[in-house]
């Protein structure tokens, strides 16, 4: 599949491609309305438009679509929704040994308690211990500063998932 695949859909086929890239609603329905993209840069630029500006709950709502960090009952169920576009984003836990992967697991519940929202992440090609590192160093943040890191990920990960439909 490709851009001009997702120009040529249906809205109900549209919305899901798009909500395979991220799970906020608003951006979903942003993204399926801006179409048609004349290129892939036009896909990005519209990507990046419709992100900007959304409220907490959109953004709550797109981090809600994703597994915590490391936790694998997580992962298989969250990821039945994304799956075909998000295979491979959290290989660098393949590796990571029992240690890490704790600390993981407590650092994410910790995360949760202060913020209210899972960790968020751009985990593609990053190890475990540097997600865990990138953990430790953002939960020390407010919570506001903590929306727009995660917002930013979040960013990057649509971005990575978008650039599939080359």
């Amino acid at each position: 599949m490709n851009f001009q695949d997702i120009n040529a859909m249906d809205l109900a086929q549209a919305k899901h491609a798009f909500m395979q890239c991220c799970t906020s609603s608003a951006w979903v329905s942003k993204m399926v309305e801006s179409r048609p993209h004349a290129d892939l840069d036009a896909l990005f630029e519209a990507a990046n438009a419709n992100w900007i500006g959304l409220s907490e709950g959109d953004y709550l709502e797109a981090f809600d679509g994703h597994p915590k960090i490391g936790d694998v009952s997580s992962l298989m169920k969250k990821y039945a929704n994304t799956k075909e576009l998000a295979a491979g984003e959290q290989s660098g836990m393949n590796a990571a040994d029992e240690a890490t992967i704790k600390a993981l697991a407590k650092g994410n519940d910790d995360y949760y308690a202060k913020f209210g929202f899972i960790f968020i992440v751009c985990a593609t090609g990053k190890s475990a211990a540097q997600m865990l590192a990138l953990l430790e160093a953002r939960i020390v943040n407010d919570r506001d500063t903590e929306l727009k890191n995660a917002a930013e990920e979040q960013r990057k990960i649509f971005h990575i998932r978008l650039n599939k439909f080359s």
